[in-house]
């Protein structure tokens, strides 16, 4: 398998960065944070994006996606991390829309892949109930009641949560807390009687919620895929997310390089630019190197998705715990390399050191992957 894009990837990379630049910048973020934006990001570039196509990029043609695959979800998502973008593109176009594409009922197919796809809704993924990421550890309970389930439990860091019109819930319908049998997924409208949803402000400047769940109703069809064997399909939607957000720190990561190199270049220290001092090309060399290797990584992650490939939660850990940790080096070494001025908000490359952070230890930070990455291979 070829690890390139081919020529309608590029386009759309191309495309991708030419608008984010433009349209997105960083100073969008700055501004998001200084204005405490309730939505934590900026409605009219979201609207953009859609009629772009990128909400669909993962919906079939059928339901008014353009179904462009996870590599090309890959894509959009290094793009964005370039520079920064707040939007719902990973809870909405990634995982909701492949929770629904790959698991969903004919009816949730027909009823909310069109809305995703056209922006009409946002969608956030409910999976954690504690301090880390365990997908497993459900204690969300859910009893089936008439024509339909009662759910009642607790949710916290729920990726645009408090923007989200649907969120996919994880329950516990048979089976011990930590189990992976018995957990059942439903689609719940951000509406239903019962739900209590909390904004939380991250130190990225992004915002996720807490999600209370106190007897909810919900009707039979809200159930996505059989009762008590939600676990696998949990995993494919928080593998597309994982991976997105692997290729959201590369782009990050990325564009660190770039700004330093650049500041490495112009900053001047003894009559000469710093960046002519051995110590500090060493550091960027091996820099480079590092995202050289998160990339391929990467690419490999979103083609297994794309090709369905047996080994694809393998590969997919590999790249989320790779890229974070590269990711977190990238934003180091950079504001190391600027010196004091790294540390201020004067500039941008403060943002990047908090945004990986955050990313890295979403849907599980490079730890959790190794550890599932050596469960699997039975170490």
């Amino acid at each position: 398998m070829a690890m390139l894009l081919t020529d309608e990837q590029n386009m759309l990379r191309d495309s991708a960065r030419s608008f984010l630049q433009g349209s997105a910048p960083i100073d969008q973020l700055r501004r998001l944070r200084d204005d405490a934006s309730s939505d934590g990001y900026d409605r009219s570039t979201w609207r953009s994006m859609v009629e772009l196509g990128w909400a669909g990029v993962l919906i079939p043609e059928e339901h008014g996606g353009v179904a462009m695959g996870h590599v090309a979800a890959g894509v959009i998502a290094e793009e964005m991390g370039r520079t920064l973008t707040a939007s719902p593109f990973l809870s909405t176009a990634v995982m909701g829309a492949v929770a629904i594409a790959k698991n969903g009922s004919t009816s949730q197919r027909d009823r909310w892949l069109p809305t995703i796809a056209d922006g009409s809704i946002n969608v956030a993924v409910a999976v954690d109930e504690y301090r880390s990421h365990s997908p497993t550890l459900v204690s969300t309970t859910v009893q089936s009641s008439g024509r339909g389930f009662r759910i009642s439990g607790s949710k916290s860091f729920v990726a645009d949560g408090h923007v989200a019109d649907l969120i996919l819930v994880s329950g516990r319908t048979s089976g011990d807390d930590k189990d992976e049998n018995g957990i059942s997924l439903f689609l719940v409208p951000r509406d239903s009687a019962g739900i209590t949803i909390e904004r939380q402000m991250m130190v990225d400047s992004r915002n996720s919620a807490s999600v209370q769940l106190d007897d909810v109703m919900v009707d039979k069809d809200s159930l996505v895929g059989e009762v008590g064997l939600g676990y696998a399909a949990l995993e494919q939607v928080l593998d597309a997310g994982r991976a997105c957000l692997a290729a959201e720190m590369l782009g990050s990561a990325e564009e660190c390089l770039a700004q330093t190199i650049d500041y490495l270049s112009t900053r001047r220290q003894f009559d000469r630019t710093i960046g002519s001092f051995q110590a500090l090309q060493h550091r960027a060399a091996h820099l480079f190197a590092e995202i050289e290797i998160g990339k391929s990584a990467v690419m490999r992650a979103l083609q297994a998705l794309d090709a369905g490939s047996k080994e694809r939660q393998l590969i997919v850990s590999v790249a989320k715990s790779k890229v974070g940790r590269v990711a977190q080096l990238a934003a180091q070494e950079a504001i190391q390399m600027h010196g004091g001025i790294g540390m201020t908000d004067e500039i941008n490359i403060g943002f990047f050191l908090k945004r990986v952070r955050v990313a890295e230890a979403l849907y599980g930070d490079a730890n959790f992957h190794a550890d599932k990455f050596a469960r699997m291979r039975n170490y």
